[in-house]
């Protein structure tokens, strides 16, 4: 499944933001160009990964495997989207936990029927989500002034962080990237079992041409979302949706979206230990890594970026992350579970959706 001829999209994307059409239109053409970009991004940075080995080549998988997400973040933060940006940040755990490993398991157990797979390393990421999801619990449960709120939001980030840190060491430790995919398919190529090809369609790229692509990419992506964080809010009212759901569910489908296609080639191909280090590993990410630089940054710039999220939207990580837990914990799946998770993410689209008020920032 290549995405390349998205590509198409970055220059009507930018030409949709020269002549100021309708801000719908220039979303949805900038989210367009973006999930290529995305796709790209991973392709340069295993190919980058291979020649630094399997210790530092998974590091470097893991450290740069979120980086669309932050840099779309990065820019949002820039012009106040304080609300969007945390929304994003739950619609990623619960995208990449229901949609994304739902779509996985399904279109997985509808070709193969039902998948064996490994779930030492799917449990260890469920605990580290459970983790973020506590750590979301503590500043909605309890009632504190304004001022310790940001406080607390930087406490928590930091123990997020240095959890993200000690997962790192294990990684090194295992010369394994536990969050990353790259290193793990080096380790089915040495059984004879290679995985898919990439989704940007290229194998065995170069170091010069990684370092390359990887530098434009993130120039392109950084145009790109610029544009889509300057449409979005204009684009969500003019489509009656809260930046709640604007988010929860479009920013992050964005964000997720070649995660998502890859997760599923894998399944399709009997790799669903795959799947699962794309699915599982990135919302794990999003939870240690993610949301912690994204609250230092608020900082730096003077926005009010904070852990504290809705009650609807901690409710909703605990779920992805319960059943999320609750499946990989026996080491088989069948199509019907990823009906299942695909179920409970329809039913929370429409829960937001119905949402009248923002969280509180």
């Amino acid at each position: 499944m290549r995405l390349n001829w998205l590509l198409l999209f970055i220059p009507i994307a930018l030409g949709l933001d020269w002549t100021d059409a309708h801000p719908t239109l220039v979303f949805l053409a900038s989210a367009l160009a973006i999930v290529p970009l995305a796709a790209l991004m991973g392709d340069a940075t295993e190919s980058l990964a291979r020649y630094l080995g399997p210790t530092y080549g998974g590091l470097l998988s893991a450290t740069l495997g979120n980086a669309p997400e932050i840099i779309v973040g990065l820019f949002a933060l820039h012009r106040g989207l304080v609300d969007v940006v945390k929304a994003s940040l739950t619609g990623s755990i619960i995208g990449n936990l229901l949609l994304g490993l739902g779509l996985s398991l399904f279109a997985g157990g509808m070709k193969c029927g039902e998948q064996q797979f490994d779930s030492k390393t799917a449990r260890r990421n469920a605990a580290s989500l459970m983790l973020a999801a506590i750590a979301l619990i503590i500043p909605a449960v309890f009632h504190f002034s304004a001022s310790s709120e940001e406080e607390i939001s930087v406490h928590i980030a930091v123990v997020l962080f240095f959890v993200y840190c000690g997962s790192i060491v294990l990684t090194l430790r295992r010369q394994k990237a536990v969050f990353g995919v790259a290193a793990a398919a080096d380790e089915l190529e040495e059984k004879g079992k290679a995985g898919p090809e990439p989704l940007g369609g290229e194998v065995g790229w170069s170091r010069n041409r990684s370092l390359g692509v990887l530098a434009v990419v993130t120039v392109v992506l950084s145009v790109m979302s610029e544009i889509m964080t300057d449409a979005i809010q204009p684009a969500a009212d003019a489509m009656g949706l809260t930046p709640l759901f604007a988010g929860v569910f479009l920013l992050a489908m964005v964000g997720n979206a070649a995660e998502t296609f890859n997760s599923i080639r894998f399944a399709r191909s009997n790799q669903v230990e795959l799947a699962l280090g794309v699915t599982v590993g990135a919302s794990t990410q999003v939870a240690l890594l993610v949301a912690p630089i994204l609250v230092f940054f608020s900082m730096l710039i003077g926005q009010d970026m904070n852990l504290l999220f809705s009650q609807f939207e901690v409710i909703a990580v605990i779920l992805a992350v319960v059943i999320t837990r609750d499946l990989v914990r026996d080491g088989q799946s069948s199509w019907f579970d990823g009906f299942l998770l695909i179920g409970v993410y329809c039913i929370l689209a429409i829960g937001f959706f119905y949402i009248p008020v923002t969280p509180a920032s």
